[in-house]
């Protein structure tokens, strides 16, 4: 390995000693493993800019298609949150940027989470409230080959939870067909607690080449099982690369 480099064995990438980085887009991508590492990783938190309310709405506004498109097609009303983990500390704010002028058209929230976050009193509250009449959570709980137990990553009393507020679905992403032991388990383990949404299968890989030797696997067996095959579009379209 060269001289001031380490390693990252989770998501086999190295990084440099003295911290070059000065953009997201100046982190090596990853080839397996959390593609989202730089939105959680602490060693590159200054990389991570601080918004007030207002700066956000204003940046979800701006990067939607131009005027043209939004005159053809109404404006946009979705909006998907992902991570890291949204419902950690966010859930304070999450009201006040909801109901910001800006984003006086949004009608349906996805939170994408791994489905071990509580809501809190004041949030539970808030999804009650009539302006938020669709709310999804996209709950995709980590599997033993994470290197986390499954006693900590997979807890149906949360999720259900979860349901009585919004939609429910669930995802896995498995590069082995033993997985599938597996996931079929810790499926049961939610509808025996009363999740009975749909479940989708993502093959693992970052990069192409491992993607598309995942991918016809991982569809068929999802056709064996009864799962929903769900593809990495954003690799079959741009692969591994930082979004602009």
């Amino acid at each position: 390995m060269p001289t001031g480099e380490k390693s990252d064995e989770r998501n086999e990438i190295k990084f440099s000693d003295d911290n070059p980085y000065t953009t997201i887009h100046d982190l090596p991508l990853v080839s397996t493993g959390c593609d989202s590492y730089a939105s959680w990783d602490p060693r590159f938190k200054h990389l991570s800019p601080k918004l007030s309310i207002d700066d956000i709405a204003y940046q979800l506004i701006n990067s939607m298609p131009d005027k043209r498109w939004q005159a053809k097609n109404g404006t946009a009303k979705h909006l998907v949150i992902t991570g890291g983990e949204p419902l950690l500390g966010w859930q304070t704010r999450y009201p006040e940027l909801f109901e910001h002028p800006l984003l006086n058209e949004l009608r349906h929230i996805t939170f994408e989470t791994n489905g071990t976050m509580p809501l809190t009193d004041d949030f539970r509250r808030y999804l009650h409230c009539e302006n938020m009449s669709n709310v999804t959570f996209s709950v995709s709980a980590k599997l033993s080959a994470s290197g986390e137990q499954l006693s900590k990553t997979v807890n149906p009393g949360i999720v259900t939870e979860y349901a009585s507020f919004g939609d429910v679905y669930l995802k896995f992403v498995a590069d082995d067909l033993d997985q599938f032991d597996e996931i079929d388990e810790v499926v049961q383990m939610y509808r025996d607690a009363g999740v009975m949404g749909p479940v989708y299968i993502m093959p693992t890989g970052g990069m192409q080449e491992m993607y598309q030797r995942n991918a016809p696997r991982i569809a068929q067996m999802c056709l064996e099982r009864g799962y929903w095959y769900s593809p990495r579009l954003h690799v079959d379209l741009f692969g591994n690369s930082w979004a602009t």
